[in-house]
């Protein structure tokens, strides 16, 4: 099962499509569709699909991807926010691939407010399993928000490739002490290792963006060992980069109760008070997090 066998939407299938849909792509929704088959193919070869996996789609638009996946896996569950958008993707699936139709199922919803069970109560009937497999279209705005809410609310996610901006998808893959390494890079890092899969140029979408695309690709691993919970260690990396210029002394002070408590848990946690938060890994963090749960339960 490989797309390459298979016709994929071209660029006069998907105008066709937003003409019988009165569609006119939104800024607000963050609507661009692919057009080109090949930069289809190029994602869904990057996304290493493997023929048994049931694929949770983020933003299928009017299904150029949606039918590239269906090609490379088992199952599709694909999450639409526009109404009329998701109320025709089975229709163009059933078209365009006739015998796959009953391996898609469409939720019309909000990636950053579905649940876990939303999605297991909608998925194919063919799948047996929770999505393994995330392959998403972000919107800049949201791109990391709804990585970190869906892999929160589905553990059974093992890898994915998702399609942002490019300045975005640099954010995510940034390692400790670059400049862009920030927030996106330390919270996805407790849940995946993040690489590049290498720039989408304007041209392949319609109507086509002002920046270049990044895809990410991403294969889960366990959170760092620690006895504090993911909320407490996103806490303190939200107060570290807040004011990202000042000492983590400086920094989590107020965090801390004072400046000598906040030194005393960055000692304990084997963490220089001086650094920056921008010098930190993901188990860096958890650490911070520990001592403090140590201290507060003293």
């Amino acid at each position: 099962m490989t797309s390459e066998h298979h016709a994929l939407l071209s660029a006069s299938d998907i105008r066709q499509l937003a003409d019988i849909l009165d569609l006119r792509p939104t800024k607000t929704l963050g609507q661009n569709y692919v057009i080109d088959p090949n930069t289809i193919r190029r994602i869904v070869g990057a996304a290493h699909l493997e023929t048994t996996e049931h694929v949770l789609e983020i933003g299928p638009g009017l299904g150029s991807l949606t039918l590239g996946i269906l090609d490379a896996a088992h199952a599709v569950t694909a999450i639409e926010i526009d109404p009329p958008v998701a109320s025709r993707l089975a229709t163009t699936v059933e078209q365009w691939r006739p015998d796959s139709a009953k391996r898609l199922s469409v939720i019309e919803a909000d990636a950053l407010r579905i649940s876990h069970d939303d999605i297991i109560q909608a998925r194919p009937a063919v799948a047996d399993e929770a999505p393994t497999a995330l392959v998403a279209n972000l919107p800049y705005n949201v791109a990391v928000p709804v990585m970190l809410h869906i892999l929160a609310e589905l553990p059974s996610i093992e890898h994915g490739l998702v399609m942002v901006q490019q300045e975005v998808a640099e954010r995510i893959i940034a390692p400790p002490g670059s400049k862009i390494y920030g927030v996106p890079s330390v919270k996805i890092a407790w849940y995946a290792e993040a690489t590049s899969a290498g720039n989408v140029g304007t041209k392949v979408f319609w109507p086509a963006p002002r920046i270049t695309s990044g895809l990410v690709h991403f294969t889960a691993r366990q959170p760092p060992n620690t006895t504090a919970t993911r909320e407490q260690v996103f806490d303190v990396i939200d107060t570290a980069f807040a004011q990202r210029r000042k000492t983590l002394r400086a920094a989590l002070s107020k965090w801390a109760g004072s400046g000598a408590a906040a030194e005393e848990i960055l000692v304990a946690a084997d963490v220089d008070p001086k650094a920056r938060g921008e010098v930190l890994s993901i188990e860096h963090f958890a650490r911070i997090a520990e001592q403090k749960q140590h201290r507060d339960a003293q």
